[in-house]
């Protein structure tokens, strides 16, 4: 069982930027693709963006290309979600997402992954 522990969420204006970490634990890291989702009040949770299990893949939804940058440490057990110029409609519950079987390539549907608890984002006009 992988345990996800997200950190770094906050409030923030708009522009601003964020940096969330996720520890993961229980499983060999390096083995599983990685990604992180969102879902906002009143909304379905989303995919945010993926990365393959040894970093050399990225893909990101339409909505925050360019301004977010997943990333990962696979000696550190930690991927990372570099937020920035954060707009009103970023704000959600951030969720850290790990593949729930071993593989390399991320996907961008929600059933194909582990979830941890989420960090709140808050994105203040």
């Amino acid at each position: 069982q992988v345990q996800l522990v997200e950190s770094g969420g906050g409030l923030v204006q708009a522009g601003g930027s964020l940096r969330l970490s996720c520890a993961a634990s229980g499983r060999t890291f390096s083995s599983y693709a990685m990604a992180w989702f969102r879902q906002a009040p009143g909304k379905e949770r989303e995919f945010v963006a993926r990365i393959s299990s040894s970093g050399g893949t990225t893909r990101y939804a339409d909505s925050v290309k360019g301004r977010f940058t997943i990333s990962r440490d696979n000696a550190k057990n930690t991927v990372y979600l570099e937020i920035n110029s954060l707009k009103p409609e970023d704000t959600a519950v951030y969720y850290c997402a790990a593949r729930n079987t071993p593989a390399s390539a991320g996907t961008t549907y929600d059933y194909d992954y582990d979830f941890g608890q989420g960090t709140q984002v808050t994105v203040s006009s």
